[in-house]
């Protein structure tokens, strides 16, 4: 019994780990950038699409097409980014935690 113990705090302790990893996460921000840094999405690092920034000289009237094509990357840009830093967040909190291959947290 008493390793169950000890699997029960462990597994306490991890929980409030990935707890105070999405904390961090919400109130952490990520900027992803299209066009040479005329259009800016910035997300959470939950992914929470937080504000758009268009430089008004790419914003012509005869090429809407250009504009939404440039929005879209950068917010994919800014979406791979804060992938990424949730993906290490949780590293972080799950280290010695052994997870069979392609399980990810949180689920």
């Amino acid at each position: 019994m008493k390793n169950l113990g000890g699997l029960m705090k462990q597994a306490q302790a991890m929980q409030q780990k990935m707890v105070d990893a999405q904390a961090k996460l919400d109130a952490m921000e990520v900027e992803g950038a299209a066009g040479g840094g005329m259009i800016k999405a910035t997300l959470t690092g939950k992914g929470e699409l937080k504000r758009i920034k268009i430089d008004p000289k790419v914003c012509d009237p005869s090429d809407v097409e250009m504009l939404e094509d440039l929005i879209i990357a950068a917010v994919n840009d800014a979406r791979a980014k804060a992938d990424e830093m949730a993906k290490d967040a949780m590293a972080g909190a799950t280290a010695g935690l052994q997870l069979p291959p392609g399980m990810k947290l949180p689920f």
